[in-house]
């Protein structure tokens, strides 16, 4: 079974020094439900009901980051999440679905007619790494397929989920449109521009 290092120090239930296993795709699917429960709620209509708390997986009382994407006829609807763990996943799965669903700036609000023409997907992500590197060129030699990335300059920051690269031609093009989330142009780079890396699980509506 694959393993991450476990969360920062102040994580009662886990040891930073030690590794503790991904989430499996049991619990993937239950917080496939979570999400789908807290889109329909924010979208104004009648969630099914909830599990019982004492029925859900370890895991999902443990302290995750996640994302929550929304896409409607294979374009994206929404996407929020958190790139630290700071709450239990379960809850961090509901709270990023909702504000996926109102709260994303670059979209309206879902409405209630649109729930059933939406596909959802949840991500959860493992420890931001830090990527060294001495210059733009250096950063496309080290990006790769597979990675989820930070960039940080100044008070700008941006992030790309490891499953963008299945839409853009190489590393070149992910690090403009990581720059670009980062509200700096393409081809931009400085000294003072900050990398890091992270994996994902994910599951989708569709693939469980």
């Amino acid at each position: 079974m694959p393993l991450w290092r476990s969360t920062p120090p102040g994580t009662p239930e886990d040891d930073p020094r030690e590794p503790r296993p991904l989430p499996s795709p049991q619990d993937l699917r239950v917080l496939l439900g979570t999400a789908r429960r807290a889109v329909a709620a924010a979208a104004g209509l009648r969630p099914g009901p909830e599990p019982d708390p004492t029925t859900l997986p370890p895991v999902c009382s443990q302290t995750w980051a996640s994302f929550v994407t929304l896409t409607q006829a294979g374009r994206l609807r929404g996407c929020i999440g958190s790139l630290e763990p700071r709450r239990a996943l379960v809850e961090d799965v509901a709270q990023n679905a909702r504000a996926a669903a109102t709260r994303d700036p670059r979209f309206p609000p879902v409405a209630p007619e649109e729930l059933d023409d939406l596909e959802i997907e949840v991500s959860v992500l493992g420890p931001v790494v830090p990527l060294p590197v001495t210059g733009r060129a250096d950063a496309l030699d080290r990006l790769h397929p597979g990675m989820g990335a930070v960039l940080r300059y100044g008070g700008r920051r941006g992030t790309l989920l490891p499953q963008v690269w299945s839409r853009v031609a190489g590393a070149e093009e992910f690090l403009d449109v990581l720059l670009a989330k980062a509200g700096l142009p393409p081809g931009f780079w400085s000294e003072q521009v900050e990398l890091a890396t992270y994996g994902v699980v994910e599951v989708r509506e569709g693939e469980t």
